[in-house]
């Protein structure tokens, strides 16, 4: 049996008992939790190349460990000559232990990696408790490789959380330890 990650850790024997104290809970129940990661790629570009996807897939396999799904246009619209039913991205949920390895990785190692980094904006919250971050390319990751990257493709990360409100939410990220600017 694989030993509990890092992240994992950490949530059980310091957030727990920090949300538990600053929010009040009687319950363990109550604590809020991280349910699923979703990573989403969109490759604006595969209307005119068709091998831009292939490349957006299996860099997002690289940085989650999971082949991820290729998402397809919903409707056609003429302007971007695109036709219903054309892929246009891929997105990838990680839930379990692959999520606690992708986020201990993104909050210590590549994050930090981001020039010029003063921490993410504590803006990225939707109200009801789930943190949404964009970054601008791929190269933050260490599985990438400089070289055998053709084109700079940026991607959406969204933390699902079950915490009722985003200050309970922003409070779990960063006792965990996400990267808040102040």
């Amino acid at each position: 049996m694989r030993p509990l990650s890092r992240l994992k850790e950490k949530y059980e024997k310091e957030v727990v008992t920090g949300l538990k104290k600053r929010f009040g809970y009687k319950n363990m129940m109550e604590v809020p939790v991280i349910h699923k990661v979703v990573i989403n790629m969109g490759v604006g570009d595969a209307t005119a190349d068709a091998k831009a996807i292939d490349a957006a897939v299996s860099d997002l396999t690289a940085i989650s460990g999971q082949k991820p799904v290729i998402t397809r246009a919903k409707k056609s619209i003429a302007a971007f000559k695109l036709r219903q039913g054309m892929p246009i991205g891929c997105k990838v949920t990680l839930r379990g232990e692959r999520m606690y390895d992708f986020l201990d990785k993104l909050f210590n190692i590549s994050l930090p990696r981001i020039r010029d980094f003063r921490g993410v904006s504590p803006d990225g919250f939707d109200g009801r408790g789930n943190y949404t971050l964009g970054i601008r390319d791929q190269l933050i990751f260490p599985e990438i490789n400089y070289d055998k990257v053709d084109k700079l493709r940026g991607m959406n990360i969204v933390i699902v959380t079950s915490a009722k409100t985003d200050e309970e939410s922003y409070e779990l990220l960063k006792l965990m330890g996400m990267p808040f600017s102040a």
